[in-house]
C-alpha cells in the first residue's frame, strides 16, 4: 500500500529509512544514536510507569517517604512536570534546549534533548510517587473490565492523537534522525487531519481521559487528576499563542472551524 506523500506515517517512514542509511561521520552517526536509544528507552520507562502507576490509582509505586514529608514531596513531584514543560517550550527555554548537546548539534537534537527531559520528569513522578495507602474504590468483576476498557480506549486515543501531530516530535525521534542523516530536523505542519479535525487539543484531552478512567481510586489519583486536568485544559492556550504568531490566518481560519476540547454535536451554527 502506498502513502500519501504528507501523511504522519510516510514522515516517519522516510526519517527512519534515511536514518537507517545515514552518510558518512562516525562521530556524528554515534552521538545520534547514542541520543536515540537513551530518549527511546526512558520514554518507554515513562510511559509504563504512567500506565501502571495510574491503573492502580497511584496506590503503587517506589517513593517511601515517610509523613507527613510525603505530601510535599509529592507537591513537587507534581509541580516539576509541568512548569519545566511550559518553561522549556518557551523562547528562552528553546534556547536552553539548543545548548544542552554537543557543540555543534544542539539545535538539531533539540527535540530528542527535550524529550529526555520530558520523559525522565515524568518517570520520577510515577515511579517516586510516595502512596498514601488510602483506597476509595477498587472496581471489580464487570465494572473492572468495563473501567479498563475506558482506560485503553483513554490511551489509544493519546497515541492516536500523537500520531496525528506527528510521532516523530512527540517521542524526541525527529532531532536524532535528522543528525544520524545529517539533515536540519523538518518539522510537520500545523495538525489539522485524524482527531485534529474534531478537536483542536486532542493530546491534552487524551491524556485528561486517562486521568479519569482508571478502575482504582484513591486521594492520591484524585490530587494527580485535578491538577493534570487543570493544566490539560491551560496549557493549550500558550501553545494556540505560539501557533497564531507562527501561522497566522491559517491558524485563526483553524480555531474559527474547530472547537478547543468538546467536539461540536450536529452542525449547529460556526461561530463567526
Amino acid at each position: 500500500m502506498q502513502l500519501p506523500p504528507s501523511s504522519p506515517a510516510k514522515r516517519l517512514f522516510d526519517l527512519a529509512l534515511g536514518a537507517l542509511r545515514p552518510p558518512p561521520g562516525p562521530g556524528r552517526i554515534a552521538l545520534a544514536y547514542t541520543y536515540g536509544i537513551v530518549c527511546h528507552l526512558i520514554f518507554a520507562a515513562a510511559v509504563l510507569a504512567m500506565i501502571a502507576a495510574m491503573y492502580f490509582g497511584m496506590s503503587e509505586s517506589f517513593g517511601r517517604v515517610p509523613e507527613p514529608w510525603h505530601i510535599p514531596a509529592n507537591a513537587l513531584l507534581l509541580l516539576q512536570f509541568p512548569l519545566a514543560h511550559s518553561v522549556l517550550l518557551s523562547a528562552r527555554g528553546r534556547g536552553v534546549l539548543a545548548r544542552l548537546a554537543p557543540a555543534p548539534h544542539g539545535r538539531t537534537l533539540a527535540t530528542t534533548s527535550y524529550a529526555i527531559i520530558a520523559s525522565a520528569q515524568l518517570l520520577a513522578l510515577f515511579a517516586l510517587w510516595t502512596p498514601s495507602g488510602v483506597v476509595w474504590w477498587r472496581a471489580e468483576g464487570a465494572p473492572l473490565w468495563g473501567m479498563t476498557a475506558l482506560y485503553a480506549g483513554a490511551w489509544a486515543m493519546l497515541v492516536k492523537a500523537s500520531f496525528d501531530a506527528g510521532a516523530e516530535v512527540q517521542s524526541g525521534a525527529l532531532g536524532w534522525m535528522s543528525l544520524a542523516r545529517n539533515v536540519r530536523p523538518v518539522f510537520p505542519d500545523m495538525p489539522t487531519g485524524g482527531l485534529f479535525r474534531v478537536i483542536r487539543q486532542p493530546i491534552y484531552v487524551a491524556f485528561a481521559l486517562t486521568l479519569w478512567t482508571v478502575p482504582v481510586w484513591t486521594p492520591d489519583q484524585l490530587a494527580l487528576a485535578l491538577s493534570y486536568t487543570a493544566y490539560c485544559l491551560a496549557a493549550p492556550r500558550l501553545k494556540e499563542r505560539r501557533f497564531a504568531a507562527l501561522y497566522g490566518a491559517r491558524f485563526a481560519a483553524y480555531r474559527a472551524r474547530v472547537p478547543y476540547a468538546l467536539p461540536r454535536l450536529g452542525r449547529g451554527r460556526r461561530p463567526r
